[in-house]
């Protein structure tokens, strides 16, 4: 914002009282200070200990890259589903290879326009490198969040990815607790979905923390109702510690369950946070794959509610002011609603350029970055010098012809922020045609079906079955028992890579004879053997606690379509839902020999639950 401009907005809250014992005690490192120096033109820099540019063995850095539109995007409004804009995967009929050059040495002088491998491999500043760190910035404040409520708007500090920006937040957030050492009343706790990302949990637990689930619907994280936010710090325990402080959540394609969380339910949930001074941890990898097209099928399963009206309906948006109409379609992050600066939002190239570049970047109000920049120049310094002049590279491209570099657009130049938001979109079209392929195969294999169906689906599905697998001598003890049970039951996701399936054991031939938890991990395993060769998540894995993992969590299947060929999610949804009608089947002391027979194998297959 103009300095010359008054900012109206109030001025984000003084949370200093919850940074950690350590991170209060950080001071500046005095190496880094000397890095202002660095550009007077004409120095000599006898103060660093850097080695000299000339003895890297890298001269470019080269790579054949896509044109930003090289996907096909799906419509920003709600579709019915099976749509022919969602079928449309053609690629242009032109080119969709640019070629990406990272020089030697750039001609500028600015250095949040110079991207070569003289500076990009060299120390560097711990908010990242200038020109990356200056690009991210600007899409952070005008494009991703235009409208943040609080005065200066936010600031960004870039990562190693969203595990990296998550463990530098615990640290700067959270004291660590051992109970052989410190008080109970001492130990801290973070909030979590009931059903939740592990590597967060996994990070969080062995710091001490109280892992504190929160209930649930289709959307994430309830405000309200038994187990819900409220009824969670309301009656919070002191014996078991502290009032959690920290809240973690995914609230776009949440992982596992694919929910999307409405700007409504957000601000329920800030409110309560700003009631019990909370500060909110937004992990959110998935954020430009929201799918209109889900919102439309999960509709259409209640005639009641009008089709074309959705979850994520623009009634629910903040006014069009990023500049991009996908983006604008997108319900907007925490940090819209996010008053008093509490909000530290995770992003992350993992998911949108690729996980092996271990580069993203935290949003949060100035102090707090602050912090988190002391944290990083004694750990991770920066991100991978070559990852991030090559993103660079490719998205903001050369600052002259003369440069003697080349970004990733077709005539040479940067992809732009409108390349960049292109190139999100496209990928938003793949998933959501990926998401829609699987969904629909699951929706019509949600009931056990009659012989006949099923000889006619063999028949037509070749490449999943073959005669060798096919035993008639056992036909007696697999014929259908129950015509027309549901076997399962899911929400098309709003959001993310993740379908999540709840089993529904009850309508188990063998219900009575074998206990249900048991049943659900035959089926799991049985879905890994021949002929249909699955591998699912079972939903054990992200329970927070326990108790969640015994009570329910059993009873949930993950199941992600985003990481094989698109020929291999038609395939393996379509081998899973046969896996699931077949293990149906089983009955009666057949049924229960087959069942022992199948978790008998798992110790040869080496999978382990």
């Amino acid at each position: 914002m103009d300095s010359a401009i008054k900012d109206d907005r109030p001025a984000p809250k003084d949370l200093s009282h919850h940074l950690s014992r350590t991170t209060k005690n950080r001071n500046p490192s005095n190496i880094k200070d000397f890095y202002k120096y660095f550009s007077i033109p004409g120095i000599a820099n006898l103060a660093g200990g850097m080695p000299h540019a000339s003895y890297f063995p890298y001269d470019t850095l080269e790579a054949s890259v896509a044109l930003s539109d090289r996907f096909v995007p799906t419509p920003n409004h709600p579709v019915d589903p099976p749509a022919s804009a969602l079928a449309a995967t053609s690629l242009p009929e032109t080119s969709t290879v640019s070629r990406v050059l990272v020089p030697k040495a750039s001609n500028a002088t600015d250095a949040l326009l110079k991207i070569d491998v003289t500076s990009a491999l060299q120390y560097g500043t711990s908010q990242g490198y200038p020109p990356l760190y200056s690009f991210l910035r600007q899409f952070t404040r005008e494009n991703l969040h235009p409208k943040v409520p609080y005065a200066g708007g936010p600031e960004i500090v870039l990562t190693s990815g969203n595990t990296d920006g998550f463990a530098k937040t615990l640290e700067a957030l959270s004291n660590e607790w051992n109970e052989e050492k410190d008080w109970i009343r001492e130990r801290e706790g973070m909030l979590v979905e009931e059903y939740a990302y592990m590597n967060a949990v996994q990070a969080a637990r062995p710091r001490g923390l109280n892992i504190v689930p929160v209930g649930m619907d289709e959307e994430g994280m309830r405000a309200s109702g038994k187990d819900g936010l409220e009824d969670v710090l309301f009656n919070w325990n002191v014996n078991k510690g502290k009032r959690p402080h920290l809240l973690y959540t995914v609230t776009i394609g949440q992982n596992p369950t694919g929910g999307v969380l409405s700007v409504q339910r957000r601000k329920d949930i800030y409110k309560l946070c700003k009631k019990y001074d909370i500060l909110i941890i937004e992990d959110d990898p998935y954020w430009y794959l929201q799918y209109p097209s889900a919102a439309a099928a999960n509709q259409a399963r209640d005639s009641s509610v009008p089709l074309r009206t959705t979850h994520i309906s623009p009634a629910t948006r903040q006014p069009t002011s990023s500049g991009f109409p996908f983006l604008d379609s997108l319900v907007p992050s925490f940090i819209s609603v996010d008053t008093e600066g509490r909000v530290i939002r995770l992003d992350t190239f993992s998911k949108t350029i690729a996980p092996g570049c271990r580069l993203g970047w935290i949003t949060a109000q100035p102090a707090l970055i602050e912090r988190l920049l002391r944290i990083t120049e004694t750990s991770t310094q920066q991100p991978s010098g070559f990852v991030q002049s090559v993103v660079a590279e490719l998205i903001m491209g050369p600052h002259s012809p003369s440069d003697g570099g080349r970004g990733g657009d077709k005539d040479g130049k940067g992809w732009s922020v409108r390349g960049w938001v292109r190139w999100l979109e496209g990928l938003r079209g793949e998933y959501e045609r990926r998401m829609g392929t699987m969904c629909s195969i699951l929706e019509e294999g949600r009931f056990l079906v009659d012989e006949n169906t099923q000889r006619q689906r063999r028949a037509s599905s070749p490449r999943i079955y073959n005669d060798e697998n096919d035993n008639n001598d056992n036909k007696d003890d697999w014929t259908l028992l129950t015509r027309g049970a549901k076997m399962y039951d899911f929400t098309w996701p709003l959001g993310g890579m993740f379908v999540w399936v709840e089993l529904n054991l009850s309508t188990h031939p063998l219900a009575n004879r074998i206990e249900a938890p048991k049943l659900a991990h035959a089926l799991w395993v049985h879905l890994t053997t021949k002929p249909y060769l699955v591998l699912v998540s079972p939903g054990s894995i992200f329970a927070p606690t326990p108790e969640i993992a015994e009570e329910k969590a059993w009873r949930f299947f993950r199941v992600c379509f985003a990481a094989v060929s698109v020929e291999e999610v038609e395939r393996s949804s379509r081998a899973f839902v046969q896996g699931v009608c077949d293990f149906w089947r089983m009955q009666g002391e057949v049924g229960n020999h087959i069942v022992d027979e199948i978790l008998g194998t798992e110790g040869q297959a080496c999978l382990v639950m």
